[in-house]
């Protein structure tokens, strides 16, 4: 149990804290133990991360930068190992000395050739998949971000903003009903919520997600409405928004660093910038993702159907009738390939890092064995 004493749990239930009211340790693995390893260290959130630094806070009007642990400034150490935003840490004075263990982790590949994994949020329960019902509608963007987030133990849900000029576009026609549509095939049973991030009525549609307590993250593309709907949910104009090209409906990246915003409902907000690549890290289930193509090749007349031209292929059936959309259909082989690819990636890395702490031991032994170091 850590010391009450040294934990203000009221300041920090507000920014997430998920320990008893007593300010004991949370009955999370590890978290105890990491508490008593530390016994002069404060628990403390990270709300910013910057590319010089960290941005921490133990209460929701309390926030300070904060020197990181030095192995997290060498260049070869993993990106995703090191602390991000919604992560935990134990301080002393302004200077992290641990890492709590996560119990979530928003996760996606980075950009180059190289396999290496960025951490997007941490410690969060619900992400919210942010899409504008302009020309910012993308059923398969909306594919991509689900399969990413499903596997980072969180609950997602899709919003789709700007549902005021979708309604006025053309009310005759019920625009938004037909994106409404559209989308539930991408949702796969993931809860689809269409707001008006500017009123504040509308938005909240999204409070069950947002109860005391509560980390939630936007992700979402740039001009999606992700800074909008903040500054709504916080009840001030405190994120910059910037106007969207008519032609695209593509914005700026207003928002340029990712930060955790208290909220008046007592839950934590996580904006995040705009994401042009979208990478999956080879941790992802496609077949979770996609479960109503897993389901239709399970009926399928051979179990090693390639759905191209055999007989009795309830896929391509189901195709040429019009139930499965084949645009759906071949962004689920895109993407299954590319999580094949980067789990082949994966292996190799974990590979090369087994074989590295072999050798270092072996290299770490022969050295004692010369020297006489015991």
């Amino acid at each position: 149990m850590a010391d009450t004493a040294r934990v203000n749990s009221d300041a920090l239930r507000r920014i997430g804290w998920p320990g008893p009211a007593d300010g004991g340790a949370p009955a999370l693995p590890g978290w105890a133990e990491a508490l008593a390893a530390h016994p002069q260290a404060q628990p403390a959130r990270v709300v910013e991360q910057h590319r010089n630094g960290y941005v921490v806070a133990d209460g929701p009007e309390h926030g300070f930068a904060a020197e990181s642990l030095p192995e997290w400034q060498r260049p070869r150490f993993p990106a995703e190992r090191r602390a991000g935003v919604g992560d935990w840490v134990l301080v002393e004075g302004r200077r992290i000395v641990a890492l709590l263990p996560r119990y979530s982790a928003i996760k996606r590949g980075a950009a180059g050739e190289h396999y290496k994994q960025q951490l997007i949020a941490a410690n969060v329960d619900t992400v919210f998949v942010v899409c504008g019902l302009d020309a910012d509608f993308n059923p398969r963007r909306i594919e991509r971000y689900l399969l990413l987030v499903r596997g980072g133990g969180v609950e997602p849900v899709v919003v789709l903003t700007k549902a005021d000029l979708a309604a006025e576009a053309d009310a005759e026609a019920n625009a938004l009903a037909a994106l409404l549509e559209l989308a539930e095939p991408a949702a796969q049973g993931v809860p689809v919520r269409a707001v008006n991030a500017k009123d504040r009525a509308s938005v909240a549609a999204l409070d069950p997600w947002l109860q005391p307590g509560r980390t939630a993250v936007l992700v979402g593309s740039s001009g999606a409405g992700k800074s909008t709907l903040t500054n709504t949910l916080l009840g001030v104009e405190r994120m910059k928004t910037g106007e969207v090209r008519e032609r695209d409906s593509r914005g700026r990246h207003t928002t340029t660093y990712r930060a955790l915003l208290p909220l008046p409902s007592g839950a934590c907000l996580i904006d995040t910038p705009g994401m042009r690549e979208l990478k999956p890290t080879g941790e992802e289930d496609v077949a979770e993702s996609f479960a109503d193509i897993e389901a239709l090749a399970e009926q399928c007349r051979f179990r090693d159907c390639a759905h191209l031209r055999e007989p009795g292929c309830a896929v391509r059936a189901a195709i040429e009738s019009g139930r499965l959309d084949p645009q759906r259909y071949a962004h689920y082989l895109k993407l299954r390939d590319e999580v094949a690819g980067a789990a082949d990636k994966l292996a190799h890395r974990r590979a090369q890092k087994a074989e590295e702490k072999v050798l270092g031991k072996a290299l770490n032994k022969r050295l004692d064995d010369k020297y006489g170091r015991h």
